[in-house]
């Protein structure tokens, strides 16, 4: 196949694991429509274990992410930074940039502004800028990479937990109803295993599988429609693409039973 005519989708999260709860339903839903599917990590996980080192637990954070990365057939990309230290600086910006011009994305996916914290806030911006600038001539990428020009759709997931930082409710615009990829889902999820105890010690998830699900299955509550869901609020367009332009929805529009917007029947 054509690469130049291969639909794609960038997925990017803050650590190891963050894509696995609130992006990859949907990504499976692409990726069973012919996307191409591609999976970033910004930070490698090195603070997630209250027992290992950093450079152990980013060892096996990394084969646990590709183990999940290839579970889905996506293409991994490999993390950036350490965990705590995703700033918003040039350097990392320049990396990711070098990412986005590489894959050329019709889609991204990745944060929404608002999170509870700040690796999850910043890797959200880094990703939107290194999208804006991405056919930027004259914005240096590590390594250098030639810009691009295609249209592309940003599309920030809801926060874990679907609140804010300040623990406000946070509705998303478009909601996918992933029920029927969830055991794909909790597959993926649950080879991150070495987070199972960090998240037990660390934020008193009983179980990550388990959180995954209540989170999913909230999302369907706020639907009114579905059992479970990822929901979705689309980045403003401007300097991306067109007004009209939506693949997220036009990807999954032909069957009714995958994606409603929020604005469709009754308002919430």
């Amino acid at each position: 196949m054509d690469s130049t005519l291969t639909k794609k989708v960038l997925a990017v999260g803050a650590h190891p694991d963050d894509i696995e709860f609130v992006m990859s339903g949907t990504l499976f839903l692409l990726k069973d429509r012919g996307y191409e599917v591609h999976y970033l990590n910004v930070a490698n996980g090195s603070c997630g274990s209250a027992r290992l080192g950093a450079r152990a637990i980013a060892r096996i954070r990394r084969k646990e992410a590709m183990a999940a990365a290839r579970s889905m057939g996506a293409i991994y990309h490999e993390s950036l930074s350490n965990d705590i230290e995703v700033f918003y600086e040039k350097r990392l910006l320049a990396k990711i940039g070098a990412i986005v011009r590489q894959v050329a994305p019709d889609i991204i996916l990745t944060h929404g502004p608002a999170d509870y914290m700040e690796d999850h806030a910043n890797a959200c911006r880094l990703t939107v800028t290194a999208a804006f600038c991405r056919g930027m001539r004259n914005f240096p990428v590590d390594p250098a990479v030639p810009p691009t020009q295609q249209p592309v759709a940003v599309y920030h997931a809801q926060p874990y937990g679907n609140r804010d930082g300040l623990g406000r409710l946070v509705l998303p615009d478009l909601f996918v109803n992933v029920e029927i990829v969830l055991e794909r889902k909790k597959e993926m999820l649950a080879l991150h295993r070495s987070q199972k105890d960090w998240l037990d010690e660390s934020q008193r998830v009983d179980s990550y599988l388990e959180a995954m699900e209540d989170l999913g299955r909230e999302v369907g509550r706020l639907s009114r429609k579905y059992r479970m869901a990822e929901g979705w609020t689309r980045h403003n367009p401007l300097g991306f693409c067109q007004p009209g332009h939506d693949p997220l929805v036009a990807a999954l529009k032909k069957d009714g039973r995958l994606v409603l917007p929020r604005h469709a029947g009754r308002r919430l």
